[in-house]
């Protein structure tokens, strides 16, 4: 399966990603590091994520890091697109 970054989940990847740079930039960069592998395993196995908290997603926790990738798993079109990625204090789904 193919793997689409949703704009809205580049988007709130790089937030986190610069806002963890402030203080430190290789934690930012290890971290980013951890997205990417841990992420690049939903093409061969898009079940390995939790049932999401909204109807129709998923969620894979990103071990080693505080960051939770929201995502959909489209059979048909045979592609998985992240949807969001949120910092496990955030609430969600927001209320």
């Amino acid at each position: 399966m193919r793997l689409d970054w949703l704009p809205r989940a580049h988007i709130e990847r790089a937030a986190q990603l610069d806002y963890i740079a402030t203080d430190n930039p290789l934690a930012a960069a290890d971290q980013d590091d951890e997205i990417q592998q841990q992420s690049l395993h939903l093409a061969d196995h898009p079940n390995i994520g939790r049932t999401g908290r909204l109807p129709g997603t998923r969620e894979l926790v990103i071990q080693r890091t505080p960051f939770i990738l929201v995502y959909r798993v489209r059979t048909k079109e045979r592609r998985i697109e992240v949807l969001r990625i949120l910092h496990g204090a955030q609430q969600w789904p927001p209320t």
